[in-house]
């Protein structure tokens, strides 16, 4: 846990934001694999983690900003539950460090916001996302799952976003610890990488870096040689050459708080001509993408940025045709590059995304005005702040499928070369992706360095 003093700011400058009411947190739940007593390893709700810093299961917190109480609800472990557990630090002691003195009983939660609602007083929740959560605020509340989201507080949860998305020094510590054994996890991955491995080896191989580290994956590691497969969480193939190896992994800290690189490398000690061609192309919109993160700017438009220099690229090798700002236009770039550039970074790897990526990526109707194939997917597009860490990540993919479809219907034939792009389908993909805080007067890429050129790459596999 952070300081003590820390959880106790970060309370008062939510409360300050309302003038009256409860604000309810719902804690996670450990949630079974196959049977209840056999768990998936647990997880604290971010939000609850970031204003109370306490990762045990089961707990609620409420403030009470009517009657200036600040409440956790929660059971200290019964005797069956030390016998198998072991005698751990005290609910009460945890709650100590979070600067918490009324510690009530779970039992009487119920009773506490029945109390509240006959006073017709607004009890303030966020979205929950966990069954049991949904399940407990039917039971506290009274509300039908299908429209706690729609009811869920829209000023609460502009509150905690607008004051998450400013990541304090503390904070920053924490990613650069985990982008730095997410650095660790990559440059591992390059050196032990070689024809006939599984990716499931590598895979489980940098998994042990990061729980080496002291935490855990920061999600799921995406490695694969079919990096066209924007979120293949699959790592059966067996590495062959001439293929390439797209390694999106992090870690995270004890403390909740995310890395997210992505690498691209050949199977092979060297690119080929071919790879080595289409890794350049996104490695130059990385470059320039990222250089364009400052404050007041768009990350729409940095994405916007990222689409026109890959489309030139691609033109440069003969897979496009066509003026770039029109093509980027229509769209024509979405064959080659169907997600985001980037997206919000902190306790969680997607930032807060439970809240809501139109309150979290947006402001006012930006999001209602990118709804397009593409577009769709970017989940940050405001403009930034310093204090914001976001990643940048473009990529070119080749999706046989995806090909398939458009060709059938000559779709934006004006701009693909259809002909050309025929002898890519098997090419895979390319992203890569570090991770950047927003300063004052630009950005600062966090963390170790990690290999990003041909040259470097290459050296590294070689080593």
């Amino acid at each position: 846990m952070f300081e003590k003093s820390i959880y106790i700011q970060r309370r008062n400058q939510l409360k300050n934001q309302f003038s009256e009411g409860l604000l309810l947190f719902l804690g996670n739940d450990e949630q079974p694999m196959n049977y209840a007593d056999n768990a998936f390893p647990f997880r604290q709700d971010s939000s609850f983690l970031y204003y109370y810093g306490i990762q045990e299961p089961k707990l609620a917190a409420v403030i009470d900003l009517d009657e200036n109480k600040e409440i956790l609800f929660g059971d200290e472990l019964t005797i069956d539950e030390i016998i198998w557990m072991g005698r751990q630090e005290t609910l009460r002691e945890k709650c100590e460090k979070s600067g918490l003195s009324i510690v009530l009983p779970t039992k009487d939660l119920q009773d506490y916001l029945q109390h509240a609602l006959k006073k017709n007083r607004n009890i303030r929740y966020l979205p929950p996302y966990q069954p049991t959560n949904k399940i407990k605020l039917l039971h506290l509340l009274g509300i039908p799952p299908l429209e706690q989201e729609k009811k869920a507080s829209v000023s609460f949860i502009k509150a905690v976003v607008a004051q998450r998305s400013i990541k304090s020094k503390e904070e920053i510590t924490q990613i650069e610890s985990a982008v730095n054994t997410s650095v660790d996890m990559h440059v591992h991955a390059m050196k032990m990488a070689k024809e006939g491995m599984k990716e499931l080896q590598i895979a489980n191989a940098i998994q042990e870096i990061a729980q080496n580290g002291g935490g855990r994956l920061a999600y799921p590691t995406i490695l694969s040689v079919h990096g066209e497969i924007l979120h293949n969480h699959k790592q059966h193939n067996t590495l062959k050459k001439g293929q390439l190896v797209l390694n999106d992994s992090g870690a995270e800290t004890a403390m909740g708080y995310a890395g997210d690189l992505t690498r691209t490398f050949p199977v092979d000690l060297q690119f080929s001509t071919k790879q080595k061609e289409i890794y350049n192309i996104v490695l130059k919109a990385f470059n320039q993408a990222s250089a364009m993160v400052a404050p007041q700017v768009r990350f729409l438009d940095v994405h916007l940025e990222a689409c026109t220099v890959l489309f030139n690229g691609l033109k440069e090798i003969g897979l496009v045709k066509g003026d770039t700002a029109e093509a980027v236009s229509a769209g024509a770039h979405t064959l080659f590059f169907q997600c985001g550039t980037g997206h919000m970074m902190g306790l969680d790897v997607h930032d807060m995304e439970d809240l809501g990526e139109q309150y979290v990526g947006y402001t006012g109707t930006l999001k209602k005005d990118t709804s397009t194939f593409g577009l769709k997917s970017l989940r940050l597009g405001k403009a930034l702040e310093a204090g914001y860490v976001l990643t940048v990540e473009p990529g070119i993919y080749f999706i046989p499928e995806l090909f398939a479809r458009w060709k059938a219907t000559n779709k934006l034939a004006d701009f693909i070369n259809y002909q050309a792009v025929e002898h890519y389908l098997d090419f895979g993909g390319v992203r890569i992706e570090d991770n950047y805080l927003v300063t004052s007067s630009g950005n600062q890429r966090l963390g170790n360095y990690l290999a990003k050129t041909v040259d470097e790459i290459e050296e590294l596999r070689g080593s």
